[in-house]
């Protein structure tokens, strides 16, 4: 599983979960949000004013993230103000879907591991 955030300012870098990881509400502060993605969205956005948009996992949805992300002074949508689930109005489903379409096209991956092994094989 990865975790990716895009905007008109590019894509932040992938963020690999480990492989076997519980992604609860603190899994997703502590590394996803707090090692990886809140850094690398401030290093890309310096001065200019930016608001996240999650989706509906549950770690995005758990109180415990709202708090996390309001005592980072983080702007965010909250969940009932997000769109649908249409990629017209959500570009991020969108964009990962059709990445993952070109990543699996004619492969078998069963594991990381070895989807990784794979892909360092072919170059």
């Amino acid at each position: 599983m990865v975790s990716v955030g895009v905007s008109r300012m590019g894509k932040t870098n992938v963020i690999f979960i480990d492989p076997g990881a519980k992604v609860n509400s603190s899994y997703y502060c502590e590394v996803v949000l707090g090692q990886g993605l809140l850094l690398d969205i401030q290093a890309r956005c310096r001065h200019h004013r930016w608001t996240l948009q999650q989706d509906g996992a549950p770690a995005h949805m758990a109180r415990t993230t709202m708090n996390y992300l309001k005592k980072q002074k983080i702007d965010f949508i909250e969940p009932d103000m997000w769109p649908p689930n249409s990629p017209d109005l959500n570009p991020v489903n969108a964009v990962c879907g059709a990445l993952q379409q070109r990543v699996y096209h004619g492969r078998n991956i069963d594991t990381v591991e070895r989807g990784r092994t794979e892909a360092s094989d072919n170059h």
